[in-house]
């Protein structure tokens, strides 16, 4: 029930209900719908506890954000194995139910698209699945890669070599190695060829074996880079691919190769094809607030212009 029943006072406000804990029972009072919903989470969370896992505030928190709509999926979540532990203890592990069924694809298939706002999680667990895979043996190396887009705003001049030039770029990259692995053991890696981080434009031409690809942004890419991407894949490589088909830099009218992709390879066997919501966001809780916000204003301009077009 958590520190002064804190767990239950939160599910009580996220889904409007009442529970009253009686002896060894919890009785839940409101809509039929909704208390449903609330005992279902609750035997996750109880799910969880025999098996040795306490959930946490945040836990039950994130647990609300995709159980409200999935409840079943909540024990998914909270019952996740660790996809791998930081350098400094810190255990990565999915928290939402889609979350755990992405992390479970990248495992499993030799090509995983995740496409979801900003703050899911896509890049993240991509790079903790790479990370445990080249821990494992699974893997010789990372070949982390990005477009160079710029995002609405020229840098303009770029002092130093080519790799000064493209870290501004890549540094998202660079930042998650850092968190998982430390600043320290990137550089070595990075020193020795074991992880590469690379533009985009650099990848033509290579054939690469025996390592985890990532392609990170990839709504910023054209179809032509996108398909040059996925045509660098050798025997024993894995590939992630992840974007936000809803934040793409590229010129006005210029089709992104991650819709492309989507369309064309979404049935195509060994693919999977993973979509996070606003449900999976696990950053600030104001994020998902302002990705719905978002959503809302161009839901709104979306029928506008279609009202407008009828009209003409």
């Amino acid at each position: 029930m958590g520190e002064r029943d804190a767990n239950l006072r939160m599910i009580e406000d996220e889904l409007d209900v009442v529970i009253v804990p009686r002896d060894d029972r919890l009785q839940i009072y409101g809509d039929d719908s909704r208390a449903r919903t609330a005992a279902q989470l609750l035997d996750a969370f109880l799910e969880a506890i025999r098996a040795g896992r306490i959930p946490t505030q945040r836990d039950v928190s994130f647990a609300l954000r995709g159980g409200v709509e999935e409840p079943a999926g909540a024990a998914e979540a909270l019952l996740a194995d660790t996809i791998i532990v930081t350098h400094r203890g810190k255990p990565i592990r999915p928290r939402t139910p889609m979350q755990a069924r992405y992390v479970q694809a990248l495992r499993e298939s030799d090509l995983t698209f995740c496409v979801g706002p900003a703050g899911t999680g896509k890049t993240f667990l991509a790079m903790a699945a790479a990370t445990a895979a080249l821990r494992a043996g699974e893997v010789n190396r990372l070949v982390l890669s990005r477009p160079i887009v710029e995002a609405g705003e020229s840098l303009g001049f770029l002092p130093g070599d080519m790799l000064d030039k493209v870290d501004p770029y890549l540094r998202p990259l660079y930042d998650a190695l850092h968190d998982i692995i430390g600043l320290d053991r990137t550089r070595r890696l990075t020193e020795h060829g074991t992880i590469e981080v690379v533009p985009l434009a650099y990848m033509r031409g290579r054939t690469i074996n025996d390592s985890f690809m990532i392609l990170d942004e990839a709504q910023n890419c054209s179809p032509m880079q996108m398909k040059m991407f996925l045509t660098r894949m050798g025997f024993g490589s894995r590939m992630a691919v992840t974007g936000d088909i809803t934040q793409s830099d590229l010129p006005a009218g210029q089709a992104s190769g991650l819709r492309h992709a989507l369309d064309l390879l979404g049935g195509v066997e060994g693919v999977t094809v993973c979509r996070l919501t606003e449900h999976d966001i696990v950053r600030h809780d104001l994020v998902q607030r302002i990705v719905r916000a978002y959503d809302v204003a161009d839901a709104r301009r979306g029928s506008g212009q279609a009202a407008a077009s009828d009209d003409a």
